[in-house]
């Protein structure tokens, strides 16, 4: 057996137990999460952001789920879930109740989530058995490519990554290689590959277009306050009282703020900057803000 593939054990039960959990036949590859980082923080973030984040998009269908591993690898709610946000129409049955028809079922969703992504097979990062036998790797690299697609500008926990474990069942014993890899973006990255911001570029640079965002900016909004009955029309003046964001930031969040908490009609500048300043230190606490924003 690999030396490495002892070292990730301090002790011998946990060596049985992840044995007994993972069987792994002569010939057989499988790629798995160390069990060093299954207490990683941010791994924990990412897990219940998914969780709050599906359940939040369900919640009229009365579906709770409490265990990423527990809960989706029947197909479930991965069939409610393209259906909600993708309006896709599978043709599989609601409940799949043995093996057999989750496993069709589970062919035929990610097959749908494939050509919805526009995904190759050697790029996919999970399959259908590894869903089924509830590996957590698999899971989350599907659920974070399913929200990716369908709502970009959700605000998922960046750079989290977790150690693997790759281990193949040779005719001398296991063999192991370990890795780190990235579940969600590394901003970290990404930002310093860009040198110029996006926004300083666009005021700089092409004023003739910022009429043009402005208006995406205006429908983004309005797809989600329009959900309480609101309209945008013009974003610098009813912005400015604070309202709409706070509004805003509970449906992107899927809470709602108590009435006591702000004022829903400011009647003077001193309420006007209450809301504001509510506003931004949501944002703030949420991890959503990085940079120092003027509230008057």
């Amino acid at each position: 057996m690999d030396p490495d593939f002892l070292n990730v054990f301090t002790q011998p039960a946990a060596l049985n137990q992840f044995l007994a959990e993972n069987v792994i036949a002569q010939g057989e590859k499988k790629k798995l999460i160390k069990p060093t980082s299954s207490n990683n923080p941010k791994l924990e973030e990412l897990k219940q952001f998914l969780i709050d984040w599906i359940n939040t998009t369900l919640k009229e269908e009365h579906i709770v789920v409490k265990s990423l591993e527990e809960d989706l690898y029947d197909g479930l709610v991965l069939h409610h879930l393209l259906e909600n946000l993708g309006s896709l129409k599978l043709d599989v049955d609601k409940i799949a109740l043995t093996e057999k028809k989750q496993r069709q079922k589970l062919s035929v969703i990610l097959e749908a989530v494939a050509k919805c992504l526009q995904l190759e097979e050697s790029q996919l990062k999970w399959s259908v058995e590894s869903i089924l036998t509830k590996d957590l790797l698999s899971t989350l690299h599907l659920l974070v490519a399913i929200a990716k697609h369908f709502e970009p500008n959700l605000a998922m926990p960046p750079n989290v990554q977790v150690e693997t474990i790759t281990i193949e069942n040779t005719s001398r014993g296991l063999k192991t290689a370990n890795a780190v890899e990235y579940i969600t973006e590394n901003k970290e990255n990404l930002e310093a590959q860009s040198k110029d911001d996006a926004f300083d570029e666009l005021f700089s640079r092409a004023p003739d277009k910022l009429e043009a965002v402005t208006k995406v900016f205006l429908q983004f909004v309005n797809q989600h306050v329009g959900k309480l009955g609101l309209n945008v029309k013009d974003i610098e003046s009813q912005f400015a009282d604070g309202v709409i964001l706070l509004l805003l930031i509970g449906q992107l969040e899927g809470y709602f703020l108590n009435l006591r908490d702000f004022f829903l009609t400011p009647a003077s500048t001193t309420e006007m900057l209450h809301n504001v300043n509510l506003a931004l230190d949501l944002l703030a606490d949420g991890g959503l803000l990085n940079f120092s924003v003027n509230s008057e």
